[in-house]
């Protein structure tokens, strides 16, 4: 459990931090919906750009793992997504909950896991799992809470409309054009990539520093709103980790070291991503923050048991 703390404290110090500047005033009422613009117009694009421009794209070919994380995260995603919309939330809002439920942290947590679980092997795991989950369901996401804002009776040119809107989101275009340049093998100016690195670096501590004032800023959930948060955390920590489990022993046949690497990155707790799409489309926020918390505090426990349960 020493291990996952270390690795979790920081995130924890974080929060705090926004959550005592709110409290004390120090950061005005603003500051929570400031930061996340920050992060999600300058430092989350720089971030993804960079992790796919830099992608070894040979040794990231791992079609058992790949096969094995995506489908359980797009299987957990769509599950709730059809749960949420069949009990009356709108496509929009109730993706926003699916991708809390299936967004793993696995730039900032699932790394430095991977490095103390495997060595310099766990940073394929790490690395392939971070461009699932930024690439393919962040994407997927973005669509579906475009295409659900133009509305139920969105014609043929209005769905276009909100595919096209979808690539101009810069969470989205940046990596496209990372993933383009990487493919024509062009590189950037060393001052391009540096800047890049240090705005990029900034994305984890700015939207976690805005997690904590925005939690500041809302009562304590009581009652009924307490139910979505805890089967959220539920669903991220526990049902994506056993269909992961069950995908890459009984389907796809991993051999035990990169089960371990995906149930592992499939436990993750949920990363600030989601947050950071409702604040761009105006979504409600509230738990989606709860279920980052959460995950984050209860995934000490559950990460800490599966290094120890799973064979290596």
């Amino acid at each position: 459990m020493a291990i996952t703390l270390n690795i979790l404290l920081p995130l924890f110090c974080l929060i705090a931090v926004g959550y005592v500047g709110r409290r004390r005033a120090l950061f005005d009422a603003g500051a929570a919906s400031v930061l996340n613009r920050f992060v999600v117009h300058f430092a989350l694009p720089a971030a993804l750009f960079e992790v796919v421009l830099r992608s070894n794209w040979t040794a990231l070919w791992q079609p058992g793992f790949i096969a094995t994380f995506g489908i359980a995260t797009l299987a957990v995603f769509f599950a709730v997504l059809f749960v949420r919309t069949r009990t009356g939330k709108p496509v929009a809002d109730a993706t926003v909950d699916a991708v809390a439920a299936s967004y793993s942290n696995t730039a900032y947590v699932g790394l430095p896991l991977c490095l103390l679980a495997f060595g310099e092997q766990g940073v394929i795991a790490a690395t392939l799992s971070t461009l699932i989950v930024v690439c393919l369901l962040f994407t997927v996401a973005v669509v579906l809470v475009e295409v659900g804002l133009a509305g139920r009776r969105a014609s043929a040119h209005s769905m276009l409309a909100a595919l096209g809107r979808s690539v101009k989101n810069p969470i989205i275009l940046a990596p496209l054009v990372a993933a383009l340049l990487s493919v024509l093998g062009a590189e950037i100016p060393q001052g391009v990539a540096s800047f890049l690195q240090l705005i990029g670096q900034a994305a984890t501590p700015c939207a976690l520093v805005g997690l904590g004032a925005f939690l500041a800023d809302r009562p304590v959930a009581r009652g009924g709103a307490r139910t979505l948060p805890l089967v959220l955390t539920a669903t991220k920590l526990v049902g994506l980790p056993l269909l992961t489990w069950w995908l890459a022993r009984s389907v796809f046949h991993l051999p035990p070291s990169l089960v371990k690497a995906a149930v592992l990155m499939a436990a993750l707790p949920t990363g600030t991503g989601p947050l950071m799409l409702a604040e761009f489309y105006r979504r409600e926020a509230g738990p989606t923050a709860t279920t980052t918390l959460l995950t984050t505090a209860c995934s000490l426990v559950t990460l800490s048991a599966l290094l120890l349960v799973l064979p290596a």
